[in-house]
């Protein structure tokens, strides 16, 4: 593929993982465990294929608040489990990890992992993934809005942009979800103004690198005008 034609950011929103486990008669928290593989297995494609950045959307401030506490408890298990092995995976090939959400609510063991992978990611990496947890667009903005004014004075787009969680990163250029539901749940609210958007019906764990392939392609015979005629 031309690489001028590369998104340089794109976001995926991980849907599917409990459905796909309920077809095959799993727990639905063992669904996680398989979309967690392949979210590491995507993250090492989407390097290779040229994407820079790779915002995966873990989980909402929505799952937070509503999903089962088993639920919830079955992913922070695989986040104490294998979250800093694949990290490390990660780093040892030259990449870096961002998170960005609201971390301050989850377990302090989660919170001191989130971080500490954070701090440990390498300076100027040729890839990042952006892992998104207990995260929601809408508080994003509030929270920056609140930053604003106690800093005081107006802001502009860039500096505003500055504010966000996601400071110092492109806007996405393309944003996938899997799972067959056409929305962005929140997701990326206010830099996704401009992204172009995807939409698959294969839940997540089936979401091989031939798939996100396919979605780059669709990507790349788009033109993109940005207001322009």
């Amino acid at each position: 593929m031309d690489t001028g034609k590369l998104p340089v950011h794109v976001g995926v929103i991980m849907d599917g993982n409990g459905r796909w486990a309920k077809k095959r008669l799993m727990p639905r928290k063992l669904g996680h465990k398989f979309g967690m593989d392949r979210m590491i297995g995507l993250a090492e494609h989407a390097k290779s294929s040229g994407v820079k950045y790779l915002t995966v959307y873990v989980m909402s401030t929505e799952n937070l608040a509503r999903r089962s506490k088993d639920e919830i408890e079955g992913l922070f298990t695989l986040i104490r489990k294998y979250f800093t092995v694949n990290v490390k995976k990660l780093f040892d090939r030259g990449s870096g990890i961002k998170v960005i959400g609201d971390t301050s609510v989850l377990p302090d063991d989660v919170i001191k992992i989130l971080e500490d992978a954070d701090n440990a990611s390498p300076e100027n990496p040729d890839f990042t993934l952006v892992f998104a947890i207990n995260y929601g667009g809408r508080g994003e903005i509030v929270n920056a809005v609140n930053k604003a004014v106690i800093n005081g004075g107006k802001v502009d787009e860039n500096s505003f942009a500055s504010l966000l969680y996601t400071g110092g990163i492109p806007d996405p250029d393309l944003i996938i979800r899997t799972g067959g539901e056409m929305r962005l749940s929140n997701f990326l609210t206010y830099q996704s103004a401009y992204a172009e958007l995807y939409f698959t019906d294969v839940l997540f764990p089936d979401f091989s690198d031939a798939e996100f392939d396919k979605a780059l392609t669709d990507y790349a015979a788009r033109e993109r005008r940005f207001g322009k005629a």
